[in-house]
């Protein structure tokens, strides 16, 4: 007669296994990415500073710009041109005519007056830039674009 229980060896088998799985769906589930928010609850606007120029009807405006990850700007243009800095995280610009491109913090874009855009959180932690525009006095920031 055998020693060894297979009843008893195959129940703790099965609850090895099904451990296992539970453990391997965890795991698989904590490297996925985090759900993407819209852009209105996943983008926040710091507004750092607003000065005339001495060039007539022209002011600059500095902003911070956080994106949650995997968040995406509404298409946009500015009226006047942006420099944008990636203070952390991992940007893609689209800028309209031209392939995306892949920013990291140190890196900096101009973009040029009245081009449409997109900026995209590529990366799984937060993404912030530091956005410098010289636009027209009295016209508004941000044009969405369809």
């Amino acid at each position: 007669m055998s020693r060894f229980n297979h009843r008893i060896s195959a129940g703790m088998f099965g609850v090895a296994v099904a451990a296992a799985l539970t453990a391997f769906a965890g795991l698989a589930q904590a490297e996925e990415a985090p759900p993407v928010k819209s852009w209105q609850a996943g983008l926040h606007r710091t507004d750092l500073l607003r000065q005339d120029l001495d060039v007539s009807g022209r002011e600059v405006i500095q902003v911070r710009v956080d994106f949650e990850p995997g968040v995406t700007s509404p298409k946009h243009s500015h009226p006047g041109v942006e420099v944008a800095y990636v203070i952390e995280g991992t940007f893609e610009y689209q800028l309209e005519g031209r392939p995306p491109i892949t920013l990291k913090a140190g890196d900096s874009l101009y973009i040029p007056a009245g081009t449409a855009h997109v900026a995209k959180n590529v990366g799984t932690n937060k993404a912030s830039e530091l956005a410098t525009y010289i636009v027209k006095k009295d016209t508004p920031l941000v044009v969405l674009e369809k």
